[in-house]
């Protein structure tokens, strides 16, 4: 599971049987601080976030797992809108 933000969308007139009626959204990986971890990716959205929001991602098996029919050729999955994050620092370590 990781964090990433919406930052766009994907348009296809032609899907895979099990897709139909999900959405397909572009997200970047973030870390828990807002910054950006990787490369954007196209993910299944199977909770209706929109550009800009911030949500929460699986990939692998367990994207697949997430759209019903189960076992959709899909490698990554919106699951959740994230409302806040909250990530203390962490403690200094000695050297």
């Amino acid at each position: 599971m990781y964090l990433a933000r919406v930052i766009g969308t994907v348009v296809a007139t032609v899907k895979y049987e099990g897709l139909e009626g999900y959405r397909l959204l572009i997200v970047e990986p973030l870390d828990g601080e807002g910054a950006v971890t990787g490369d954007p990716h196209v993910a299944v959205d199977v909770t209706q976030a929109g550009p800009g929001e911030h949500v929460f991602c699986v990939g692998s098996r367990e994207a697949a797992l997430a759209c019903e029919p189960t076992f959709v050729p899909v490698d990554a999955a919106v699951v959740g809108i994230v409302d806040q994050v909250h990530c203390p620092p962490l403690p200094e370590l000695g050297t």
